[in-house]
Order: C-alpha cells, then sequence, then structure tokens
C-alpha cells in the first residue's frame, strides 16, 4: 500500500491531515523535463514505451510532491486495437472514421493483455517507484466515439450526433463495444495496480441534458458498476446541467470543471460524492496573489461538501509557468493543514 494514502483516505470517508493535491496532465509539455524527452520520441512512442512513460510519469512527483500519481498514457490509446488507425499531427487524426453500421461492426473488442501490454508494464514499473497512490485512466465511452466517429477533434460534432438520432441501434452498438473495451482496459489497470481509476468524458457537455441521460448515462452506469478492486472517479467536462441524473452514479469521486462552485456542485448530487476540482487552469498564468485567493475560495467552498480532492477544473495548459504550479500545491498543502 501507498505511504501516502491521503487521496484514499479522502475518498473512503476517513479523517485526514489535509486535503490531497494533484492535477490533471500535471505530466506534460509545461514541464522542461518532458519537452527533452519528447525531442527524441513521437508522443505515441512515449505513449508504447514503458520506461519512457514511467520516467514521465514521475517527473512531476519530483518536482511537487503532489499525491498522486497519473499513468501517463493518452485517452485514445485503447481505440487503436479495436480498430482504428490514429495518429497525432499533433492533433489526433482517424485515418478510419466510423461512420456506419459496416464499421462498427468491423470493430474488435479490446483485450489489454494482447493488444495494449505496454500500458499494463508502465503500471508496474510506476507503482515500483512511488510511494503515493496511482492513478489509472481512460477516456469514457462517449468522447471515445466521439473521436472515432469524427475521426478527430469537432467544432459541432455533427456527424456523432446524426448517428446516435439518426441510427439509434447501430450508436448503440457502438457505445456498447466502446464500453467493454474500456472496462477491460480500466479492470486491467487496476488488476496490475492502479489504486484508482478516472474516467475522461471530455466530450459530454455538447449534449442535451435528454440526450445525455437516454444515449450516454446507461453506459457510464454500466462500466462504473462492473468495476472492481479500485476507486473510480468520474470527470465530465461542462456537465452540471446533468447532475440529477449523474448523481445517481457508483462511483467514489467526481471531477467538477470551474463553471460551477463546489458547494453548488455537492447541493445538486445531494452531497453524495467526494468532489475533485476545481481552479480553472487559466488562473496558473496569472500571479501568486491571485493564485492563492482562488485556493483560499475553493477551499473554504469545500468546507461543506462531503469530502475534497484538490485540483485543477480541466488540465494544465501548455505554456503554464512550472513555478506557479509548485506555488499552488505547496499553498494547498499549507492551507489546508489541520
Amino acid at each position: 500500500m501507498p505511504e501516502n494514502r491521503l487521496i484514499l483516505d479522502v475518498l473512503e470517508g476517513k479523517s485526514h491531515e489535509r486535503t490531497p493535491v494533484w492535477l490533471m496532465r500535471q505530466a506534460g509539455r509545461y514541464m522542461p523535463e518532458y519537452r527533452e524527452i519528447r525531442e527524441k520520441v513521437s508522443f505515441l512512442e512515449l505513449c508504447k514505451t514503458p520506461e519512457l512513460a514511467c520516467e514521465v510519469t514521475l517527473q512531476p512527483l519530483k518536482a511537487f510532491g503532489l499525491d498522486a500519481a497519473i499513468l501517463f498514457s493518452d485517452i485514445l490509446v485503447p481505440i487503436e486495437p479495436m480498430g482504428v488507425e490514429l495518429a497525432f499531427n499533433p492533433a489526433p487524426v482517424i485515418a478510419n472514421p466510423v461512420r456506419n453500421e459496416s464499421d462498427i461492426n468491423k470493430l474488435k473488442t479490446v483485450d489489454p493483455y494482447d493488444q495494449l501490454p505496454f500500458v499494463l508494464e508502465a503500471v508496474k514499473r510506476i507503482k515500483k517507484n512511488i510511494n503515493v497512490p496511482l492513478i489509472g485512466f481512460s477516456g469514457a465511452p462517449f468522447t471515445l466515439a466521439c473521436y472515432m466517429v469524427e475521426g478527430g477533434g469537432s467544432k459541432n460534432f455533427l456527424k456523432v450526433k446524426t448517428l446516435m438520432h439518426k441510427n439509434r441501434d447501430a450508436f448503440n452498438r457502438l457505445m456498447e463495444k466502446i464500453t467493454e473495451s474500456t472496462f477491460k482496459y480500466l479492470q486491467a489497470q487496476i488488476d496490475n495496480g492502479c489504486d484508482i481509476v478516472q474516467i475522461f468524458d471530455t466530450w459530454a457537455g455538447i449534449l442535451s441534458p435528454s440526450d445525455y441521460k437516454t444515449f450516454i448515462l446507461p453506459h457510464v452506469d454500466r462500466l462504473t458498476k462492473k468495476l472492481k478492486g479500485a476507486h473510480v472517479i468520474y470527470f465530465a467536462k461542462d456537465s452540471a446541467t446533468f447532475y440529477s441524473d449523474i448523481k445517481n452514479l457508483s462511483c467514489s469521486g467526481l471531477g467538477v470543471d470551474w463553471k460551477i462552485s463546489l458547494c453548488d456542485a455537492a447541493e445538486l448530487l445531494d452531497n453524495k460524492f467526494v468532489l475533485q476540482g476545481n481552479l480553472d487552469p487559466a488562473l496558473l498564468f496569472t500571479d501568486q496573489k491571485v493564485i492563492a485567493g482562488e485556493v483560499d475560495r475553493i477551499l473554504k467552498e469545500a468546507e461543506s461538501v462531503k469530502g475534497h480532492i484538490f485540483n485543477l477544473g480541466h488540465g494544465i495548459l501548455p505554456g503554464t509557468p512550472v513555478e506557479n504550479v509548485r506555488f499552488l500545491v505547496e499553498y494547498v498543502r499549507e492551507k489546508s493543514s489541520k
């Protein structure tokens, strides 16, 4: 077991000495150590090389003393073995997008031990080198479907929304295949050492509340109920309008973006979950006085919630000043100590 159990204690409702802190995308482009490695290998090579994925995962722990490690990978890694041709240029591009029933029928269910062994090897390597909990992750089924159908990022998501509404049966089969693959992928991460898994639903917020409830929630619900042996945190960006449905999920924690206060989120969720968040990552480009004021506000709001893990409301942005990240982590640690 990790020596620093702060995050696990919060998720389990146990007493803890201070608020734990980790940051989404805490390993990445804002760190010079990471950029040095990326000059030598492509992004996908980095994800698929366990020694390097481990090294990059450890970089922010060594630099800032965070309370959790998160596996370095990408949410799209598990869609490749499903039959999708994936590249990063630098944004993700899919050469054979999934657009119709024939495309969906060709997709395979992932076997992570056979097809994604580099991820599981990275998990085992990281576990041997940390004394904090390890967070594994995947994209949520709908977010993965968005990339697979659109062929990359999108401004209006017309293709996936059209498929969803014009051919419901085909869309549901796509979601079922992705959900099963995501379950196997996350369960394998858990079985190889991850203490927590986070499910990133980056594009959930593009939907209406009705569409989320009808087309997306059943798959997230099935996924979270099937996972065993670790805490599950669900993070759906721009999802406050769905909280009346999200509150019924089987999760230990919910990630909250910066567009709603923690106390308002807790009220809408019947204070059922540990909340994670929710500093706007853009504020790390300001100064330490501004950052301190926002941390004070968030910690004050968190006093009324079931439990709190300090984090950003989304991932660290490229170009974020390293000294501000260090100040943030140290200030949260200092101000939240009991």
